[in-house]
């Protein structure tokens, strides 16, 4: 198994903007191959000492967090289903159409150490 995790800041007016966006995107990434796709919107973040969830994306007011991830079979289905998936049309657009700023999101892809 492999696995893209992303976390991001997205304005509360943005949220149902966003549901829509990363509906699309889901289905997107599952009819390509992903095993999973989940989106999450924080609950239970505080600021930390040294750092945490909203320190790490520069949190404004009136933003929220979200924290995703998307599990592959490996990194080579990884690569592959997301060489495919930016070539779908059905998520063409300019990134000033998105509900959130990209230059505050962060992402990267992992090897599961512990399953259950």
């Amino acid at each position: 198994m492999y696995v893209d995790g992303y976390v991001l800041p997205v304005p509360k007016k943005n949220l149902d903007a966003y549901k829509e966006m990363a509906t699309l995107a889901g289905k997107v990434w599952m009819d390509h191959g992903a095993l999973s796709f989940v989106e999450c919107v924080a609950e239970d973040v505080k600021p930390g000492v040294h750092t945490s969830f909203p320190q790490a994306v520069k949190l404004e007011e009136g933003e929220v967090v979200i924290f995703s991830w998307i599990t592959y079979k490996s990194r080579d289905e990884r690569d592959r289903i997301n060489a495919l998936v930016m070539k779908d049309p059905r998520l063409k657009g300019s990134p000033s159409d998105m509900p959130f700023d990209g230059k505050r999101m962060f992402w990267g892809g992992f090897v599961p150490i512990v399953r259950f």
